[in-house]
């Protein structure tokens, strides 16, 4: 459900030259309570949000519910009061993903394999090589639209332009059900006339930020140069991005397998708590779940993150990046557990009193959920670890080897477990 501002103006016709203009952006429209009625007709025309729970979030809201002030990220509790009349219901990620899976391979991929996945409802599509075929991009635009809408009773809004910035604006433009091209002669005017927000990557803190320099939309954005810019965000990547934005410009190609960044656990208390112990112990459980997902999918991680949000909604997060990787439970969770403290500034605290301490002195806010998350993901079978003697002792099956004897056998279960050729022991 995509909350970026759009302009009614933008939505019109800016010409008809489609050369250079193969990037496609296909967005679809509420997906996930569009394919609640698609599953359940006899929801058609109603309000239909999903999220349920005192304590949860939207996910999505279908274009009826929208007029009553309801989108995604609000509480649950506050769309009920907007909207009373509104069906919620519970988020189905297992029926979502599954129609997206046959989305992309029964309507995507039989243009290009050219093919980005974005996310469960969004992807890009490089049609140069298709034109031979399917002549003009407005047309495979138009046979998705058709196809997705005859096959699945949903509907998508497709931006077609150069770049993927432009391409992703238009698709937002275009929205619902529709179809803008920008030629490429006109994509700086057609970006030049948007508000910072609608710029992807442009958030709260980013245009807050702009608007202290007297940036107040794309238009002045333009109007400085990418050494001013630096100027203004201290960062020469991020100046170069906007002042590449700025002007309807985009170097990133498609990525067509991107590898995952992160693997992470959160949950939401059923009330808000003030008491570090709830939080520290949900910290263990996320760990304990990260750790297992990265050895499930045989991988390492260098970076760990805690998430925290509070009674307020807002949310911080704390990274530690670390010299080994792990996958373990055992190195995540006091690196989690000493991120919060810091976090609360609770890191003042002795070893060994902590828990006592904790216990009783409040945090300084009310925490809604917190959260793990690992990131900085190698292969773990392709991953140098200098392991130590204290890792062959600690191993699982170490238990019955003698601290002084039968090394190799410990040196054998970990190589079986990290790859032949990519532990080195310290001893």
């Amino acid at each position: 459900m995509s909350t970026s501002p759009r302009l009614a103006a933008a939505k019109r016709d800016w010409g008809h030259d489609e050369s250079g203009c193969t990037m496609l952006h296909i967005d679809m429209d509420a997906f996930y309570a569009s394919c609640e009625v698609a599953r359940h007709p006899e929801l058609r025309g109603k309000p239909v949000i999903i999220g349920t729970g005192a304590r949860s979030v939207v996910s999505a809201a279908s274009y009826e519910a929208r007029p009553y002030g309801v989108n995604s990220a609000m509480p649950v509790s506050r769309a009920r009061r907007l909207c009373p009349q509104g069906i919620f219901l519970p988020v189905d990620m297992q029926y979502y993903r599954h129609m997206s899976h046959r989305i992309f391979d029964e309507v995507f991929s039989q243009i290009t394999d050219r093919i980005e996945r974005v996310s469960v409802d969004e992807g890009y599509m490089d049609v140069g090589p298709a034109l031979r075929r399917w002549k003009s991009p407005s047309a495979i635009a138009r046979w998705i639209r058709t196809q997705v809408h005859s096959r699945f009773s949903l509907t998508c809004s497709v931006g077609i332009a150069s770049n993927k910035l432009v391409a992703k604006m238009a698709s937002t433009n275009a929205k619902p059900n529709g179809m803008l091209l920008i030629p490429v002669a006109r994509q700086a005017e057609f970006v030049q006339m948007m508000p910072l927000r609608a710029v992807p990557g442009i958030g709260p803190s980013l245009e807050k930020r702009l608007n202290s320099w007297g940036i107040n939309g794309v238009e002045t954005l333009s109007q400085h140069s990418e050494a001013e810019l630096l100027e203004m965000v201290a960062s020469p990547g991020l100046a170069h991005t906007l002042y590449q934005a700025a002007r309807g410009q985009d170097e990133r190609q498609i990525v067509l397998h991107a590898p995952e960044k992160s693997i992470g656990s959160e949950r939401t208390f059923s009330k808000d708590t003030n008491s570090a112990l709830p939080v520290i112990a949900l910290l263990r459980r996320c760990s304990d779940e990260v750790a297992s997902s990265l050895r499930s999918r045989h991988l390492l991680a260098r970076t760990i993150t805690v998430k925290l949000r509070f009674d307020d909604l807002s949310y911080r997060t704390k990274a530690q990046t670390i010299e080994r990787p792990c996958d373990t439970v055992q190195v995540m969770y006091p690196i989690a557990r000493s991120l919060f403290q810091i976090m609360m500034g609770l890191d003042d605290q002795k070893e060994e009193q902590s828990s006592r301490a904790l216990q009783s002195r409040p945090l300084p806010r009310s925490v809604r959920l917190a959260g793990v998350s690992a990131s900085g993901l190698t292969q773990a079978r392709s991953t140098a670890i200098q392991a130590t003697i204290e890792d062959i002792l600690n191993e699982p099956d170490q238990v019955q080897y003698e601290k002084h004897g039968e090394t190799e056998r410990a040196v054998d279960s970990i190589r079986q477990r990290y790859g032949k050729h990519s532990i080195h022991i310290g001893l």
